[in-house]
């Protein structure tokens, strides 16, 4: 029996319908979340390929952005600095890990003239396995110091319990922090802040600088895409086989 005229043959319910329509419906849905899928993979690349193409261009130096405020809003651009740290302000973020290691985020204010002020994650240190307050020592020169970096978005948050985490401890000189909100922390120290700096120094004055690499994070998008495309197919082959090859087989056999 040919395979064309047993299955036009077959006699059709309603039935036969609702699931041919049910499955165009479902192949249609699941192939355009596949293909919304590549389309954010694809812009998560066009920003990776901004942010690697900023940070390859020329180091943007301390007189260039006094002179033009605006490049500071250069997210991720690198910079070549000049100014004073103020170490009375600086600022411990906890359960920050690096190598996976847990410790701490270190900032400190460095003051590039009498009017402007940016925030420096300097780098990274360990904490202590018993008592948290007990940190290591860290060198904060004074004067006129240089530093490299990138303009970078603050510290990301952290998940906290409790409404005040980005208040200092109550007592002890030590300012460490869960987390850091930057409007109530220039409040806190008198100056506004025109950016935050991601300092990518070797590892010096007792603070790693083992920063990871920015990434597309487009892996995850491919990986839900051929899902969905792989959903979008199983339920063709499924259609395919319960509505037509097993009708085919089932009329094949009453025949012999």
């Amino acid at each position: 029996m040919n395979f064309m005229s047993a299955i036009i043959s077959l006699p059709r319910t309603r039935a036969f319908a609702w699931v041919t329509l049910a499955m165009l419906v479902g192949v249609t849905v699941t192939v355009r979340l596949g293909f919304w899928q590549l389309s954010r993979a694809d812009e998560k690349q066009t920003r990776h390929n901004t942010i690697m193409a900023q940070q390859a261009a020329p180091e943007l130096t301390t007189s260039q952005l006094l002179g033009n405020p605006v490049l500071f809003q250069q997210t991720h651009q690198r910079v070549a600095l000049e100014g004073q740290w103020l170490p009375q302000h600086t600022v411990y973020l906890e359960n920050r890990v690096m190598n996976g290691q847990a410790g701490f985020y270190v900032l400190t204010p460095l003051q590039l003239d009498a009017g402007t002020r940016v925030l420096v994650q300097r780098g990274w240190v360990p904490r202590h396995r018993q008592d948290r307050t007990l940190l290591p020592p860290i060198e904060t020169p004074l004067g006129l110091v240089r530093l490299q970096g990138r303009l970078a978005p603050p510290p990301l948050p952290l998940l906290s319990l409790g409404a005040n985490d980005t208040a200092a401890p109550a007592s002890g000189p030590l300012n460490i922090r869960q987390n850091l909100d930057l409007d109530a922390y220039a409040a806190e120290t008198g100056a506004t802040l025109v950016a935050t700096i991601l300092q990518t120094d070797p590892t010096s004055e007792g603070l790693l600088r083992e920063w990871p690499e920015i990434s597309a994070g487009v892996e995850k998008n491919l990986a839900y895409a051929f899902q969905w495309f792989a959903l979008a197919a199983l339920q063709l082959m499924l259609y395919l086989w319960f509505q037509f090859v097993k009708p085919y087989r089932h009329a094949r056999r009453s025949s012999l």
